[in-house]
């Protein structure tokens, strides 16, 4: 499901930073798969946490932390 929700958002181009994230990360030397994953860690962190704390999708905050991968917002000093 995750990787549909990825595959929607690059052929749509909405949001276009989900296409931008991945061709940075694919110029950058990651693998098809790794890209895929670490967008993937950002779709599913944002679906958890609305889930989790009940709230609406955080547009900003979703981006932003496309614009920062490959670091992972949980990963410390990573």
């Amino acid at each position: 499901a995750i990787l549909e929700v990825i595959n929607t958002q690059i052929r749509k181009n909405d949001p276009p930073e989900t296409k931008q994230a991945y061709v940075r990360l694919k110029d950058e030397g990651f693998s098809e798969e790794e890209t895929l994953k670490l967008i993937g860690y950002v779709v599913a962190s944002e679906g958890f946490t609305v889930l989790k704390e009940n709230r609406s999708y955080d547009h900003e905050k979703y981006i932003s932390a496309l614009n920062d991968l490959p670091k992972l917002h949980w990963e410390k000093g990573g």
